[in-house]
Order: structure tokens, then C-alpha cells, then sequence
């Protein structure tokens, strides 16, 4: 039996990681897990709180953990624990002891790290216009912390999924 083979598609917001997951999913025919967080938020009636973001990180993981039974060869995910942490980071100036210690326990083959090069859209959920390059930083400097591998995917519409599926292509070479 082959190894399900997980790929993290992660960054700042409005870098296209939603349109990535559902594209690459769909070209390789495979299963993506959405993100909790707009669900989430949609439905929530105040501001967020420092412990929704705990509500949400622990909800990832659990639809996470439900598309790993499900899938069979590459499984895509729409976002994962290093989002929260840093959005709890930069938010709050703290991040969770539960996030922290799960984050260090994922175990994702490949990280799609979506580049700033994609013009920035307002939504209501968006709060960071002008703290895209700081916040690429800290994506960044996680994964190498964390020593994850991770490649840069830059590019706009079909040359951003090319150049994901370039990323991919040379992972599968690797198995």
C-alpha cells in the first residue's frame, strides 16, 4: 500500500491558497481539506477571540485527520496549524500551548508557501493589507525553524498552478 502523501498549501492571506487547493486537487484528481476558519468566522456573531482561534486550529485538525482516512495517494490541505499559530502571534502577541505542540507533530510532505505577488483583495475576514511582506517573513522563517520542506509558489492564475504542479512533480520524482 502507498503512503498517502499530504501537501500543506500555506501564507499570508489573500495569496490564493483556497484557489490552489481546489486546483490541484482537481488535477490530480484528489481530495482537499478545506478551511475551518471562514466557516467558522461566517457563522460567528461577535469579533473572534483568542480562543476561537484554539476552537479553530483543534477543528482543522479533526477534518485533517477525517480526510487522512479518506484519502488514497495525495490528500491537499487548504491550510494547517502554522497558519493559526502565526494569525494567534501577530493578533494576539501569543499563540496557544496546544498549537504549538500539535504544530510540531505534523507531518506533511511538502509545504506550497503562497507568495505576496498576487494583488491583495478586501474581504471582511482579511486584516492585514499592508503587513504582507512581514507576515511571508514569518511563514518563511517558521518553515526553515521547523525545518519543513517548502517551496515558493509564485505566479498568477494558470502560471501559479503550473509552477505548483512543477513542485509536485518534482516530490513524486523523489518517491
Amino acid at each position: 500500500m502507498n503512503k498517502l502523501i499530504k501537501i500543506a498549501i500555506t501564507g499570508p492571506e489573500s495569496t490564493g491558497k483556497s484557489m490552489l487547493a481546489k486546483q490541484l486537487a482537481s488535477y490530480y484528481h484528489a481530495l482537499w481539506v478545506p478551511e475551518y476558519a471562514r466557516h467558522y468566522l461566517q457563522q460567528l456573531s461577535r469579533n473572534y477571540t483568542f480562543d476561537d482561534i484554539l476552537h479553530i486550529a483543534r477543528q482543522q485538525q479533526k477534518s485533517q485527520q477525517a480526510f487522512e482516512k479518506l484519502s488514497t495517494g495525495l490528500l491537499f490541505s487548504d491550510t494547517e496549524l502554522l497558519v493559526t499559530k502565526i494569525w494567534c502571534e501577530v493578533k494576539y502577541g501569543r499563540c496557544h500551548k496546544w498549537i504549538d505542540e500539535n504544530l510540531q507533530q505534523q507531518n506533511f510532505d511538502l509545504y506550497l508557501l503562497t507568495n505576496i505577488d498576487l494583488p491583495w483583495e478586501y474581504d471582511e475576514q482579511r486584516e492585514h493589507p499592508h503587513q504582507r511582506e512581514m507576515l511571508f517573513g514569518l511563514y518563511r522563517q517558521a518553515l526553515e525553524k521547523y525545518r519543513c520542506p517548502f517551496t515558493i509558489i509564485s505566479g498568477s492564475g494558470e502560471q501559479r498552478l503550473r509552477n505548483a504542479v512543477e513542485a509536485m512533480d518534482k516530490l513524486m520524482k523523489k518517491r
